[in-house]
């Protein structure tokens, strides 16, 4: 996992569905769950590519 972005202030990227699990201090299997219950994660809703990956928005 890729903690620097975490930890920056100005990061931008898209968060993958492990790190946006970290910064909510949850499992990604959590965050995966929620998001095939409900279609979000508590209103958050990631950008869901072609392939199956999930980009989830950064932390403002």
């Amino acid at each position: 996992m890729n903690t620097k972005c975490l930890a920056a202030s100005g990061c931008k990227r898209p968060l993958t569905t492990a790190e946006f699990a970290a910064s909510k201090l949850v499992l990604p299997q959590t965050v995966r769950k929620r998001l095939s219950q409900t279609g979000s994660y508590f209103g958050i809703k990631p950008i869901k590519f072609p392939n199956g990956r999930l980009a989830w928005p950064p932390e403002e």
